[in-house]
């Protein structure tokens, strides 16, 4: 399946002849070793044989097949945030906004409008791991491509039914103090890429934990856009993380936000929330649960671990597959619950009629 916008064109080929993955890796050290780039379809093949990724590039060397693979995720990462600013035209936001001149910053993206519009807002949290913003799986990317391991088509899904979007980047938390030769070279015996925690890294103010991270653009921005109706898309670790930004901001976030879309999720309601009532009804009024399951997309499946909310089958077995096989259900799902969440309001709100009008100028 190829990506495409509301025209009706190919966004991947457009972006192939102007953006590609293989003009990052010609400008790293290791062209030859990384002859890959993404095709017309977004799937990583070698640009000699047509193949998909080879791990074991060097024989008996699993450690410079590490590193290898280590350098490949690194320069995907620079790739997916060019294809959110320049595909997607999401703005960079660098935080803490207060940040003096030599401080570590990271950052998330945005729509344009996303803190002035009063549409509905859609914030994705994705899992915990070494992959940024605007990945589900980094692994995914690599075995399946950018349509099933990247959060662009949850995010042009999202422009093209006249929502805006916010992309968390909950795993970058530390900056990582390793010389740049040693995080990139193949052959150190030091971890070389920057990872959720580090004993060579220092913590980012407001961004120190996936957690931490959530909370500072919730406080910061998403709590404070003209927004309305915010709904949160939450994979793995970050279904977790959502869950403890409820217990947080219990209030404004069961005014703002009007539904949930957890995949896979790692929370758990009961020790989260210590058996808050409120806590507990609202997230099974107001969430819904994909799962890896083998049942068809959609199917309600029995869950004896967690009996919190409606859960679902994401039409797969596989975790990583989960996010891209169950889009479309997600977005069925938040439109249905947008809908009724404006049903209500129009029939709670009082009617403004003629009588009424005489009767509060008579009461002045």
């Amino acid at each position: 399946m190829i990506m495409t916008d509301s025209t009706g064109e190919q966004t991947w080929l457009q972006i192939q002849h102007k953006l590609s993955l293989r003009k990052l890796i010609e400008g790293s050290e290791y062209p030859e070793d990384l002859k890959y780039d993404f095709n017309i379809k977004g799937e990583l093949r070698h640009l000699d044989t047509n193949e998909p990724f080879v791990f074991n590039y060097y024989k008996n060397s699993h450690e410079q097949n590490h590193k290898r693979y280590q350098v490949l995720g690194h320069l995907i990462t620079q790739y997916v945030y060019e294809l959110l600013e320049r595909v997607c035209m999401l703005q960079k936001v660098y935080i803490p906004t207060n940040a003096t001149e030599d401080e570590p910053r990271t950052f998330f993206f945005m729509s344009e409008n996303a803190l002035t519009s009063s549409s509905s807002l859609v914030v994705l949290l994705q899992d915990r791991g070494v992959f940024c913003a605007g990945q589900w799986g980094q692994r995914t990317i690599v075995s399946e491509g950018l349509e099933h391991g990247t959060q662009i088509p949850f995010i042009k899904m999202a422009l093209q039914s006249h929502r805006e979007v916010i992309v968390l980047n909950p795993n970058d938390n530390f900056v990582d103090l390793k010389p740049e030769k040693e995080k990139l070279s193949f052959f150190t015996r030091e971890e070389s890429l920057p990872s959720t925690q580090s004993t060579w890294g220092i913590p980012k103010r407001g961004s120190s934990s996936p957690e931490e991270h959530t909370l500072y653009v919730w406080d910061h921005f998403i709590s404070k856009s003209a927004a309305k109706n915010v709904a949160f898309i939450a994979h793995g670790y970050g279904g977790l993380v959502f869950v403890d930004l409820l217990v947080q901001r219990k209030c404004e976030v069961m005014n703002k936000v009007y539904s949930v879309a957890f995949i896979d999720s790692m929370h758990n309601t009961q020790h989260q929330a210590r058996n808050d009532p409120q806590i507990q009804k609202w997230i099974q009024t107001n969430c819904r649960e994909w799962v890896s399951n083998r049942k068809p997309l959609g199917k309600a499946v029995g869950s004896l671990v967690k009996v919190n909310c409606p859960v679902v089958s994401a039409g797969t077995e596989k975790y990583g597959l989960a996010p891209s096989c169950s889009l479309r259900s997600i977005f069925k799902y938040l439109k249905s619950t947008l809908k009724a969440k404006t049903a209500t309001a129009c029939r709670h709100s009082p009617v403004l009629t003629r009588s009424s009008t005489s009767k509060k100028r008579d009461n002045k």
